[in-house]
């Protein structure tokens, strides 16, 4: 066998049943074949030859048959059976299939016996330069700080070549940059590029496009290449110092900004990003340092400058701040590009603004006792306009503060007053409010709280508290007690209350009874003698003077009432005969029940009375036919044209004074009177009205009428008038009295009613035209 020009070395293979026959001198060649190489992505027309196959049996007859099997066999290569001859039938790639594994056989073609064992080759495909590199995770994006120096590593690149590695530099990849020079670089072997330019400012340039090419063959003429895109962006650094956008801030805000109130903002500029830019600001000097404050946005960029303190345009009309704004965070590596901070000022002016009147006292507080007589000076007031103008104030009360007008203010001095006596025991505090108002700026009111407490004065007397009435049995001794009594006091002072009982003078020497004071302000009542009887005397009243301590001091007289009772063992009262209780002897329980049934009796007739009268009244109301439920009174006459006044009194709304007659008079709709109608409306008032009130005064006096009239139906109902007013150029435009009017198709005179008439006059006037009527 000739092997082709790709085929591999020539090797004989042979059995061991052969090998002992060489030895005997009968020597059979067995195998000879070769390890097939056949080159890939083969384009030529005619099937690609291989090898061959020869076994030492073969004589050249054709009696050997060579068959072919494994990978591939029969679809991409075949085999001549008898000549041993294979060719691929198909295109190979090894990118796909590196090699293949195929089995040979020799049989005899007749007996189909196996003239040789199976045996294995491998067909081996042969690379060429057929894929160039390419970049799986391309375009690639990158970033690098800015300012980096020379070589710094930005990303590094990897093109892959399906070639085989290990044949031939078809796979073997060089780097090339074809764009993005001279900011980039890139390493030929290992594809990482790096910074080629020093100080490149992203404030300046932030993105850069760069294109990468790998190419196979070691770079060498004829290699495939393949290009890439690297995005690169320069990150931020901390290399510009913040500047402000204004050297002078120009701010206003009004005085009654309350506390926390922002004035404005500033801006100190920073051209870096980021936590690069962030700004701290704070006030360094200035006159206005403890008046306002400042702080950062949320955002860490702007300073916030608010009101610390209350303002006053009064006091001081402006203020000036010198503010600094300083970088958050800095990089070491750029200090020497420094100070990261700018300073600017600030000029706030304070304006005015017309502010409420100011009271000297944000309270008041008065003690006044309750003696005090009308008039009385309680408190002088004040309070000043605190705006420049310094308008004048008033001063007045808050009526709900003071309902009852126990107080007046002076309006121009403040001076507040008594108005009416005071009661402490009615009333302790009074808690008034007084309003000051600029005269000149009504809307300008502040108020303040006045606290008046009413001191006491000793101007009650001491009363008996409720034991006014005691009874003493008929078996009491001398000396024994009746009752024990206290009195009370409204009036508070200051050592506390301190009463003294005795009997009234003209009871001083009274030989029934004495009182004891026990000097706790209490006194008991005792008796002076024995021998009670209710037949000689069942009542006594004894006068009981009391007087207090305090000066002025105040003295009572109360009377107690003592009855004489039976009472059992312990002292305790059965049976007492008040003589104002006592019922006559002569009469008794039947005469009691006689005089109420005569009462009961004298009850029903009335009630019957009544019921009867109410009867008589229906026929009032309408006749048999009229539905009691409807709201409107109906007339049953068919009118007698345009002198009709049967269903109305046409002459009372004619002359507005018949409002004035007595309200007693029956209703106009009931019974309809006939009076004579007239053009003319008299001028005079009615009821005191001027205009058209007449109509107004009359309308009410009829309302007022019904509701008055007893006779009146229990039901609303329509009363019709045609009185249309006075005053109108065009008199009445009523239909009534139209009969006798010469004029009932005639609107000439519309003409003379002036403008407001003019559309109706070109409506309704007679047009002059000798033009004949078209119908």
């Amino acid at each position: 066998h000739t092997p082709g020009p790709f085929t591999g070395a020539v090797k004989e293979i042979t059995s061991p049943h052969d090998r002992k026959r060489r030895k005997e001198g009968r020597v059979k060649r067995g195998w000879v074949w070769n390890q097939f190489f056949v080159l890939e992505e083969y384009t030529g027309l005619e099937p690609l030859y291989i090898g061959k196959l020869h076994s030492d049996m073969d004589k050249g007859d054709g009696s050997i048959k060579y068959i072919l099997t494994g990978e591939g066999a029969g679809t991409t290569f075949t085999i001549d059976d008898s000549t041993g001859d294979i060719h691929a039938i198909q295109r190979l790639d090894r990118e796909v299939k590196a090699q293949y594994i195929l089995r040979a056989q020799a049989r005899n073609r007749l007996t189909n016996r196996p003239l040789e064992p199976e045996s294995e080759f491998i067909v081996k495909i042969q690379d060429i330069n057929d894929n160039e590199p390419r970049f799986p995770d391309g375009p690639y994006h990158a970033s690098v700080p800015e300012m980096s120096k020379v070589g710094t590593s930005v990303i590094q690149l990897t093109a892959t070549d399906a070639d085989d590695p290990t044949y031939g530099n078809s796979a073997r990849v060089v780097y090339s940059i074809l764009e993005g020079q001279p900011y980039f670089s890139v390493d030929a072997k290992s594809g990482m590029i790096r910074v080629s330019l020093a100080d490149m400012d992203r404030e300046t340039r932030e993105n850069y496009t760069v294109v990468i090419m790998a190419k196979d063959m070691g770079g060498q003429l004829g290699g495939l290449s393949g290009t890439t895109t690297v995005n690169i962006t320069l990150s931020d650094v901390n290399d510009n110092p913040p500047i402000f956008d204004q050297r002078l801030y120009q701010m206003s805000v009004p005085e009654s900004a309350p506390v926390g109130s922002v004035v404005g903002r500033i801006w100190a500029k920073d051209r870096d990003i980021g936590v690069n830019a962030e700004m701290k600001y704070c006030i360094i000097d200035g006159d206005g340092r403890d008046i306002f404050d400042i702080s950062t946005d949320p955002t860490n960029l702007f300073g916030i400058i608010v009101v610390k303190k209350p303002l006053n345009f009064e006091k001081k009309p402006s203020y000036t701040l010198k503010v600094e704004g300083a970088n958050t965070h800095l990089d070491p590596a750029f200090r020497q590009r420094g100070p990261f901070k700018d300073v600017t000022i600030v000029h706030v002016s304070v304006e005015d603004v017309d502010e409420p009147p100011l009271f000297d006292l944000s309270a008041y507080y008065v003690e006044l006792p309750e003696d005090a007589e009308i008039g009385t000076l309680v408190k002088t007031l004040s309070a000043r306009d605190p705006d420049a103008a310094n308008n004048t104030v008033r001063y007045s009360i808050e009526r709900s503060s003071d309902p009852e007008k126990y107080f007046y203010i002076e309006i121009t001095s403040g001076s507040l007053m008594t108005l009416r006596s005071l009661d402490r025991e009615e009333i302790g505090w009074h808690n008034i409010t007084v309003l000051a108002m600029e005269m000149n700026n009504p809307t300008q009111i502040t108020s303040v709280s006045v606290a008046v407490k009413v001191m006491d004065v000793n101007d009650n007397p001491p009363l008996l508290t409720d034991f006014l009435e005691a009874y003493v049995c008929e078996k009491a001794k001398a000396g024994q007690l009746i009752q024990a009594v206290t009195a009370v006091d409204p009036d508070e002072p200051l050592g506390g209350q301190h009463f003294y009982y005795s009997l009234a003078p003209e009871a001083a020497n009274n030989p029934n009874f004495t009182l004891r004071d026990n000097q706790d302000n209490t006194a008991w009542i005792l008796t002076r003698r024995d021998g009670w009887s209710q037949q000689d005397q069942t009542l006594f009243h004894l006068p009981i003077f009391i007087s207090d301590g305090e000066q002025p001091v105040q003295t009572s007289t109360s009377t107690m009432t003592i009855r004489v009772c039976s009472c059992d063992q312990e002292g305790n009262a059965m049976l007492c005969h008040p003589e104002a209780y006592s019922l006559p002897a002569s009469l008794s329980r039947g005469a009691l029940i006689a005089i109420l049934a005569c009462i009961l009796v004298l009850l029903v007739m009335i009630l019957l009375m009544l019921s009867l009268r109410n009867h008589r009244k229906k026929p009032y109301l309408c006749d048999e036919e009229e539905n009691v439920h409807e709201n409107i009174v109906r007339y049953d006459d068919e009118g007698g044209g345009e002198e009709d006044t049967e269903a109305f009194d046409i002459a009372a709304m004619w002359n507005p004074r018949e409002a004035h007659h007595h309200l007693g008079k029956m209703r106009q709709d009931m019974l309809p009177e006939i009076e004579s109608l007239s053009r003319y409306v008299p001028q005079a008032s009615v009821m005191g009205g001027g205009g058209d009130s007449n109509v107004h005064g009359y309308v009410l006096a009829k309302l007022l009428e019904a509701d008055m009239d007893p006779c009146a139906p229990p039901y609303d109902s329509l009363q019709t008038y045609a009185y249309e007013g006075e005053g109108s150029v065009a008199e009445s435009l009523s239909s009534l009295q139209s009969g006798t009017s010469n004029t009932d198709h005639e609107y000439d005179y519309l003409n003379e009613w002036g403008p407001r008439f003019k559309k109706l006059a070109e409506m309704y006037g007679v047009l002059e035209t000798n033009n004949p009527p078209l119908w």
